[in-house]
């Protein structure tokens, strides 16, 4: 009795060990990146995205049109866009076009965490006046 007690409890602690083993770590996390050491940057800066932006962006010819558009999406590993989400808009196609833009921008500086470049998070707000 007590060798098969021991037995069962040997096996046991055997698929144990052999369990830790076989744990992967994950490294595409995606971090929020109000959360990372290192932000995700556009080439310049902020206010370079910004200017790029109007540059690129093709308002709606209708009069009075004012408001945000807040859109989300993935800053790679390696500084490019993917995974654009419009979270609201205003309507005459401002969000279609948000992600039009966003789909040419050129590559990020990524985000950093622990000395590693890492996938983030990105939220950002568009402002659209016509007035």
């Amino acid at each position: 009795m007590k060798k098969v007690l021991f037995s069962i409890i040997a096996m046991f602690a055997f698929q144990i060990v052999l369990a830790q083993d076989t744990v992967n770590v994950s490294t595409d996390i995606l971090y929020d990146t109000v959360a990372i050491e290192v932000k995700p940057e556009f080439p310049g800066g902020i206010g370079e995205f910004y200017k790029y932006f109007a540059k690129n962006y093709r308002t709606p010819n209708v009069k009075k049109l004012n408001g945000k558009v807040y859109v989300s999406f993935i800053i790679e590993k390696d500084g490019s866009i993917n995974e654009i989400k419009v979270l609201r808009d205003i309507g005459y196609g401002t969000g279609e076009e948000a992600i039009r833009v966003l789909k040419l921008s050129p590559n990020w500086k990524p985000g950093e965490q622990n000395g590693r470049k890492v996938r983030c998070s990105y939220n950002l707000p568009i402002a659209i006046d016509t007035r």
